[in-house]
């Protein structure tokens, strides 16, 4: 064999042996019988997306929903389009192998046009994702919406991406583009860091996974659920594995017993006796066989719990579940004490956040510092601010806002406010002309308060200078003490104009303003303005 024969056979053998991609070698087995649900991928194909990112995008599904089995009872998706008029490819009940799945995914094209979001979320609410519609959404299993944007004029999608949610369904979204954050995280289900993914379109591979396990987390094979969890109650929510049948669901939750101290605990999903709480300090609650959902209320926070549904019936044996949750810490009010409208007898006093299902209560105390007579009053809970009135004007308070929380708890934080300095304005204002340019200038304010007096006058621009004046100014000011209710002024111009204002620890007050007139015609002679 010659040396070019030999290439050639090697460059066959390394054709032969070429490894799978990095996504295919990481597809994980596990995946193909963990979940149950329908998952329904929005997908933006109008004319801002380009050929390139479209199909990056279907690539992206293509890799996203390969480990997937799309059997009868497990997984099923849809794709709807997103155009001028958005179009539904392809329903739940299409495709029930990968081979057609992926198939239809390529041999998808783009729709053109203006990016309709609004007209196609009202079709997959409507019709797409309705359990019993014609797409073939399922009532007993979660269901999940897989939003994949440009981020490019969605319109408005808040209203309608909220009663999906509320209708049960999770909401994810991918932006390839740098679209509105604060409004796509609004639209999104919690957590967000699970549920909202911005990456560029080259970059997409990136996201699989974490959108794959995201998704899965939504569609995992586990029949009880635990959602809307607070500092004091948590929603369970299970498949009606009753329904038709005659019997009960009983749900049994408590507190788990710290390690060491006996009891079990079992993980989400399992199945498991009754909650062991220490000593069997559970609480009990029956629904009906017909019913999938419970709220637990009457929880401690940050605490963690044990739920076990049991369904009781005579006709079928049913393995109980068990599910496990840790309650949110209590957020006590306030954490945040604020000051406004501060005058000179009163003070507004704000507060948060409001809790009103948990606070009975709020008491604000005041006092003037440093020992000022302590003053008290009662806020209902639905209020978060109160006016204190009957203050004393320039003084310091210290406000102390509590609140009693329905658990016992109290809360409390102070904040210093201050209540506006009183500047009565000046009383009277007298100019007495002197000569031809000087006028000697009386007034009268009040004294309590005043630490002096602001003097501002025209100055003479043909040469006559006040040594009080700088060099090429045509006015000047100055202030006098307070023990001061007169000055003379000196080469004043024709009708020059004289204010007087009064100077407090703060601010200065009101003043007042005089011309002084000059008779040319008799210098001799004084004249009052």
């Amino acid at each position: 064999m010659d040396r070019r024969a030999l290439v050639t056979c090697m460059l066959g053998l390394v054709l032969v042996v070429v490894p799978a991609t990095p996504q295919e070698q990481s597809l994980p087995e596990a995946v193909l019988n963990c979940c149950e649900g329908d998952v329904l991928f929005l997908l933006d194909s109008s004319g801002s997306v380009s050929s390139y990112e479209y199909s990056r995008m279907l690539r992206f599904l293509s890799d996203l929903l390969r480990p997937f089995s799309l059997a009868e009872d497990q997984v099923k998706v849809g794709l709807l389009q997103v155009g001028t008029r958005p179009r539904l490819e392809f329903g739940f009940n299409a495709h029930s192998t990968q081979e057609g799945l992926q198939a239809a995914l390529r041999s998808t094209r783009p729709l053109g046009g203006d990016t309709n979001t609004e007209e196609a979320l009202r079709m997959a609410a409507d019709w797409v994702l309705k359990p019993g519609g014609r797409a073939g959404a399922r009532a007993e299993l979660p269901r999940a919406l897989v939003w994949l944007t440009d981020g490019v004029k969605p319109g408005n999608i808040i209203g309608p991406m909220e009663e999906l949610r509320d209708a049960g369904v999770d909401v994810l979204v991918v932006s390839t583009g740098h679209g509105n954050y604060q409004v796509l995280r609004e639209v999104v289900s919690p957590p967000i860091e699970n549920t909202l993914y911005f990456v560029d379109i080259d970059d997409m591979n990136i996201i699989t996974e974490d959108l794959r396990e995201a998704i899965i987390e939504i569609i995992r094979a586990r029949r009880l659920h635990v959602h809307d969890v607070s500092a004091n109650s948590a929603k369970l929510q299970w498949r009606p594995v009753l329904a038709g049948l005659p019997g009960y669901y009983e749900i049994r939750f408590g507190p788990v017993p710290p390690r060491g101290e006996g009891g079990g605990a079992g993980g989400g999903g399992g199945t498991g006796t009754s909650p062991s709480t220490g000593g069997g300090q559970y609480q009990r609650l029956i629904k009906a066989a017909d019913t999938s959902a419970a709220e637990l209320t009457g929880l401690r926070p940050d605490t963690t719990y044990m739920a076990t549904l049991t369904p009781e019936s005579n006709k079928n044996v049913i393995a109980p579940l068990s599910v496990t949750f840790t309650t949110k810490p209590e957020l006590l009010s306030p954490t945040v004490v604020t000051v406004s409208e501060s005058g000179l007898t009163s003070i507004k006093v704000s507060w948060g956040p409001l809790q009103p299902e948990s606070v009975v209560s709020y008491l604000v105390e005041f006092s003037a510092l440093p020992t000022g007579q302590l003053h008290t009053v009662a806020v209902a809970s639905g209020q978060n601010s109160t006016l204190l009135r009957n203050l004393h004007p320039d003084t310091t308070y210290l406000v102390t806002v509590s609140a009693r929380h329905s658990s016992g708890r109290e809360r409390a934080m102070s904040v210093k406010a201050c209540t506006q300095e009183a500047m009565p304005a000046l009383e009277d204002l007298q100019l007495t002309t002197v000569g031809s340019s000087s006028v000697q200038v009386d007034w009268r304010g009040q004294a309590d308060g005043v630490r002096g007096y602001w003097l501002t006058w025209e100055r003479d621009q043909e040469g006559y200078s006040n040594s009080l004046l700088p060099s090429g100014s045509s006015s000047s000011s100055h202030y006098l003490p307070a023990s001061s209710l007169s000055t003379r002024l000196h080469h004043l111009p024709p009708a020059a104009r004289v204010c007087v204002s009064p100077v407090y620890r703060t601010a200065r007050g009101d003043g007042l303003c005089c011309t002084a007139q000059f008779n040319t015609d008799a210098f001799a002679f004084g004249h009052q303005s």
